[in-house]
């Protein structure tokens, strides 16, 4: 395969001048270069942040202490959900029975 010629360079610039419009090239090679050195500088950053590449003197050693939780285990989540359904679920019932009881003492007028 050969490399590119004049005439096959020249097709590729009007295909994209025919896409494009010459109106929004500058605006969208701009914007293209706008974001090739953002993300250059984003690459950079993460080099340098790189916890490898950083001096003992500079990085502290976080000290922690280990609390009980306030809340209930995550073992005992599950029973905790099963209390809640039971509760919601009796008090659907109540919520029905008052509602069967107005109804009846309705049809009774």
């Amino acid at each position: 395969m050969a490399g590119l010629g004049p005439l096959e360079i020249g097709l590729i610039i009007l295909a994209i001048l025919l896409l494009f419009g010459y109106k929004k090239l500058p605006d969208a090679s701009r914007s293209l270069g706008r974001s090739l050195r953002i993300f250059k500088g984003e690459m950079k950053g993460m080099k340098d942040d790189d916890v490898r590449t950083k001096d003992a003197a500079r990085t502290t050693p976080v000290r922690g202490e280990i609390v009980a939780p306030a809340s209930p285990a995550p073992d005992d989540h599950g029973a905790q959900l099963q209390e809640e359904a039971r509760q919601a679920e009796l008090r659907a019932a109540e919520l029905r029975a008052q509602a069967d009881q107005a109804r009846a003492a309705d049809r009774t007028r």
